[in-house]
């Protein structure tokens, strides 16, 4: 049984991209044992993957926080072992970045990875067995899934499959009515989506009897859900969520509107109507990709109107 070991450890979105080129693995190498290198905070979603046997979670941004601490020392230790407990055929790190090109070196196995044109930070590729070139204009998820048929000998076809099992999340939980969810937060301010557009679009959308759903992360994520919410009948802002409670509530959810966040992009895979919002990054990069019912609206300097996000969902039913 060929055993295949992933690396591709954050962001979120990221992780999330990286899931068809597993499918496609296990889809084109018979009998594959998958495993996975990820971020602690997004081992979760790794483990959600149909075809994932174990997942190995990293702590890379804790360490970076307390690298002379005595327990990151000492996690690095134990994680080192687990890495290098099992023998791959065939070591793929998605990342491109040289800090995932090193947790990659740590592991037994042929590694491959992006050439130095295609790699994200061109250093990486140094530490590589094999590298390959992939077209840098390609959207990630498509690239994840060029890198991964070239490592192993296959060509990409058929659908792009998420292969998430959806069912993993938890059961669904009742709620007061139908909703939509609006994910109106991000780590980068040039994402944002301007709160007066937030609101327009949150009343313009007032009729259709909904109640809008704003979840939040941080405490500064929170009061900018409640100045949105307090301007739309119906809106609310929900007590934090754990990752797993957050792909939950979208998964119920009528519809979700939001910017390029990872989150967007977690619902994207869910069978649900997602509207994409990009202020300042490309969509033919990092959009949202999938066969269902998706809108990326907006692209970098341009961001979507209220009106182009409120004809998108005017197609809904």
């Amino acid at each position: 049984m060929p055993r295949i070991l992933f690396i591709k450890t954050f962001s979120l979105g990221d992780v999330v991209h990286n899931c068809p080129a597993v499918t496609d693995v296990a889809r084109n190498v018979p009998g594959a044992v998958i495993d996975w290198v990820v971020e602690e905070a997004f081992a979760e979603v790794a483990a959600m993957h149909a075809q994932v046997r174990r997942v190995i979670p990293v702590a890379i941004r804790r360490w970076r926080g307390s690298p002379l601490a005595r327990s990151t020392w000492s996690e690095l230790g134990a994680f080192r072992s687990t890495l290098r407990g099992e023998r791959y055929d065939a070591v793929i790190d998605t990342q491109g970045l040289l800090k995932s090109a090193l947790v990659a070196a740590q592991a037994l196995g042929r590694k491959h990875g992006f050439d130095r044109a295609s790699a994200s930070e061109p250093f990486a590729s140094r530490f590589y067995d094999a590298t390959h070139a992939v077209p840098g204009d390609l959207h990630a998820v498509e690239r994840n899934r060029r890198l991964s048929a070239a490592a192993l000998g296959y060509r990409v076809d058929g659908d792009c499959d998420y292969g998430l099992r959806v069912a993993t999340v938890g059961a669904a939980s009742p709620m007061p009515g139908p909703y939509a969810v609006f994910f109106t937060m991000t780590s980068r301010d040039d994402k944002h989506w301007p709160e007066e557009h937030w609101r327009s679009l949150g009343n313009a959308l007032a009729g259709r009897g909904l109640i809008f759903k704003l979840p939040w992360g941080t405490e500064e994520e929170r009061r900018r859900c409640a100045r949105i919410a307090a301007a739309i009948p119906g809106a609310v802002v929900p007590n934090r969520m754990p990752l797993a409670e957050i792909a939950q509530l979208a998964r119920n959810a009528r519809f979700v509107v939001g910017v390029d966040t990872s989150l967007a992009h977690l619902a994207a895979v869910l069978d649900i109507p997602v509207a994409g919002l990009y202020c300042s990054s490309d969509p033919a990069l990092t959009g949202l990709h999938g066969s269902g019912r998706l809108w990326n609206l907006g692209q970098a300097g341009t961001p979507p109107t209220v009106q182009a996000v409120v004809n998108a969902l005017g197609t809904l039913p």
